[in-house]
């Protein structure tokens, strides 16, 4: 088995192309889930940035802390790298860490100039504690406890889920704090649902959960939707021709009504609820269980084991069907295309549009260990120009006075264009926080919140600081 490590950010929004990570928190363990180091810094924000002021007040950063940290952006990265790099092979986990720390780390490390798959390269692992807690509580129930929402669901709030379980929790949304509590749930689901916390060992790698998912007759996996873990006993069909995903039919449908269907009818009954087919991604940390799990459930109970194996035997056997849903699917993905935005993708967002050469790869431990004289004239040797892009940004936030004047008036130009822009755009802009001031202000004044609104102020102040540095452009 190998190491984990526990991660967690807290970042100046919710954007994962446009905002930044202002701190973070890692702890490595050994597979018992013992702790064998940790990291955490805090860094300032980059000139760059204008913060959404309610994820300023939610991780507790204050402009003091922005301004004030002893590392900066580029700097903490590069440190955080360093450290990952040093404690080896790991299984990277988070809370809800594949659908935002994830994404925003990828995101950072591809705009610092720093290959963007780590967690899921040279041997690294992912996985997804959100997933496993809903998961553990769906087949044993009472696993972790929960607060219930005002429609009666489960709450899976890390900041409710910890103190409710007796995790030490009193440094919430910092990122340690919330690292602290993610390994703590961690070691609950592996002392009472050993066989879900195994059976997730097994999905952190997406060519290994493609395997299991091929190559049983029919398994068990739980989706997540309207508040509530769903099971779904599952045999597979086929991959998306584009997007790889599997493609399982369920069980609770027989298939002998959609087998020897027309493609045009078929492709309408696909389109029905409830569905027959379903997705699952298995980049994403499924946890896939023995069939046996689902048939606790109503719906798998009635139909019985026997019946259950004998439809996933009859998907596996009857190759026509797989190819009809695929030739449907690569239909549909191309229709999708056609009728795809043609707007421009700007450099921030660009990471998934193609991956960077095997050269420029080599290339950045170059980029990194140079003096910072030297930097610019290495992003000539970069083929990517999106690299040429963010390691000139790079430069203007640690050493603008190593720039040309030129590529320095022109990034300064750019960053003010964009801050100071009134339009609808999708980084955040000077104006857009003055208006979330404004509406925040409203309520904590109703709910009577003076620390709250001294903190706005305190943003405020901050953002004009900004406001007036990009005017004077």
């Amino acid at each position: 088995m190998s190491n984990f490590v526990f991660y967690d950010f807290e970042t100046s929004s919710s954007n994962k192309s446009w905002g930044q990570i202002i701190q973070v928190g890692a702890i490595l363990t050994n597979d018992n889930l013992e702790e064998l180091d940790r990291y955490e810094a805090r860094c300032r924000l980059s000139s760059s940035i204008i913060p959404e002021a309610m994820a300023l007040i939610v991780n507790k950063s204050s402009p003091k802390m922005l301004k004030g940290a002893n590392l900066s952006h580029y700097e903490m990265i590069r440190q955080l790298v360093e450290t990952l790099k040093r404690w080896g092979k790991a299984t990277f986990i988070g809370f809800n860490s594949i659908d935002f720390d994830e994404e925003f780390l990828r995101t950072t490390l591809f705009q610092t100039l720093e290959y963007p798959y780590l967690t899921n390269s040279n041997g690294n692992n992912r996985g997804d504690l959100l997933n496993l807690a809903r998961a553990a509580n769906l087949y044993y129930p009472n696993t972790l406890k929960n607060s219930i929402s005002a429609k009666g669901n489960a709450v899976y709030k890390l900041d409710q889920m910890a103190p409710l379980n007796g995790i030490e929790h009193g440094d919430a949304h910092s990122a340690i704090g919330d690292v602290i509590a993610t390994l703590g749930v961690a070691k609950i689901i592996s002392k009472k649902a050993p066989s879900v916390w195994k059976a997730s060992q097994l999905t952190t790698n997406k060519d290994v959960t493609l395997e299991v998912i091929k190559k049983e007759l029919y398994f068990c996996t739980n989706e997540y939707f309207y508040g509530k873990s769903r099971p779904y006993i599952q045999a597979f069909v086929c991959q998306h021709p584009k997007y790889q995903w599997p493609k399982c039919f369920d069980l609770k449908h027989d298939p002998s009504i959609y087998l020897n269907m027309p493609a045009a009818e078929l492709k309408i009954a696909m389109g029905k609820n409830p569905k027959f087919l379903r997705t699952v991604r298995h980049n994403k940390h499924p946890i896939i269980m023995n069939p046996s799990y689902g048939n606790e459930f109503e719906e798998y109970k009635m139909i019985g084991t026997e019946k259950l194996a004998a439809r996933a035997k009859l998907i596996k056997d009857h190759k026509q069907f797989a190819e009809k849903i695929s030739l449907i699917l690569q239909d549909e993905a191309d229709e999708k295309e056609q009728t795809k935005s043609q707007e421009d993708i700007y450099e921030e967002e660009s990471i998934y549009t193609k991956f960077t050469s095997s050269e420029d790869n080599k290339m950045m431990p170059e980029f990194h260990k140079a003096e910072w004289g030297k930097k610019f004239s290495i992003l000539a040797k970069f083929k990517d120009e999106r690299l040429h892009y963010f390691g000139r940004r790079l430069i203007y936030e640690e050493k603008p006075e190593l720039l040309p004047k030129t590529d320095y008036n022109e990034i300064r130009r750019t960053i003010a264009k964009r801050l100071l822009s009134t339009n609808k755009e999708k980084w955040n802009t000077i104006p857009r926080t003055y208006s979330e001031i404004d509406t925040l202000r409203e309520k904590f004044e109703r709910e009577g919140q003076p620390e709250l609104l001294a903190t706005l102020d305190d943003i405020n102040a901050y953002v004009e600081e900004k406001e007036k540095f990009y005017n004077a452009v």
